[in-house]
């Protein structure tokens, strides 16, 4: 089997059309149908069937997908062993973080490697934890969020490659003289009846509020849906209902326009994660930059 059709059907399971392979792989589509076909051939076995206007994998595609991934990462391993005998790792990364992921890594990993010939080429994307597998068809790192208490989002191994950066905990967040701003500490049942500045509902900190419904057996009364913590931080200080926020990725953690008390009770908080491709994080370039983070993440915890 060729590495490059294997190549080809691994995009067309994480990009899902025969038009988005061939616009990231510089081919026509009509090339990457006629790869897919002799890589079907070659199988002796359909890995493709029509569904509606598209293509989509048959199990024999799905089965192959996972031991292609394999193949691409020994390739890509076997390249970098002979890189590194010639020279140090370099060239261009991307990474693409959540929003509130960026704000409180990407300034500390783009130091980091400001005299590096590694170059991070960063952006910023809203995602949940399902996009991620789509995401890294076209960043070599995503850095991405799940709320602790959720299932794991449980990437194939054999596929993505998931490395842990930190636990960052939500805390509550009021305006200073709300009635329960007093409180060292709350608990699920003391925030009853309150207005709540919320995510978007499939994004981990809605997750956890979710989890507080359960507990406390009442629905949140949500006012507002932001998925900017700036804004949600206004919206909080102006008095017009309180947050879950992360610790370590919002401005106002002295406590000068908000209240910031931890929950109580139950466990809150999200984890952060770089996930790439077996293959791509075999690259030198990819390692050295997935350890940055980690180091990085590793910092912000110190600072609290």
């Amino acid at each position: 089997m060729d590495v490059q059709r294997l190549r080809v059907l691994r995009e067309l399971a994480d990009r899902g059309s025969v038009t988005a392979v061939a616009a990231a792989l510089s081919y026509t589509p009509s090339a990457i149908s006629q790869q897919l076909k002799t890589l079907a051939e070659e199988v002796g076995t359909p890995l493709t069937e029509p569904a509606g206007r598209g293509l989509r994998l048959t199990d024999a595609g799905v089965v192959l997908v996972a031991q292609a991934e394999d193949v691409l990462a020994a390739v890509a391993r076997t390249q970098a062993a002979v890189d590194a005998l010639r020279s140090e790792p370099a060239g261009d990364v991307t990474v693409s973080f959540f929003p509130s992921g960026a704000r409180m890594i990407l300034p500390g990993l783009l130091t980091r490697f400001a005299a590096s010939p590694i170059r991070v080429r960063a952006a910023v994307v809203d995602m949940t934890p399902s996009d991620v597998p789509a995401l890294t068809a076209d960043a070599d790192v995503v850095v991405t969020h799940h709320d602790e208490l959720s299932p794991h989002p449980g990437h194939d191994a054999r596929r993505w490659v998931s490395v842990p950066l930190l636990r960052e905990p939500l805390d509550v967040v009021l305006p200073p003289g709300h009635r329960l701003a007093r409180r060292r500490g709350l608990r699920p049942a003391d925030l009853a009846g309150e207005d709540w500045i919320s995510v978007n509902i499939g994004w981990p900190v809605d997750d956890v509020l979710r989890t507080i419904a359960l507990r406390t057996g009442t629905r949140p009364r949500v006012v507002q849906r932001i998925n900017d913590f700036a804004v949600t931080e206004e919206l909080v200080a102006a008095g017009l209902g309180i947050a879950l926020l992360p610790r370590y990725s919002t401005d106002d953690r002295g406590g000068r326009r908000l209240a910031r008390r931890p929950l109580r009770g139950m466990r809150a908080a999200r984890r952060v994660e770089a996930v790439s491709r077996a293959a791509t994080a075999a690259r030198p370039a990819v390692a050295a930059v997935i350890d940055a983070l980690r180091a990085e993440a590793a910092a912000v915890v110190a600072r609290g």
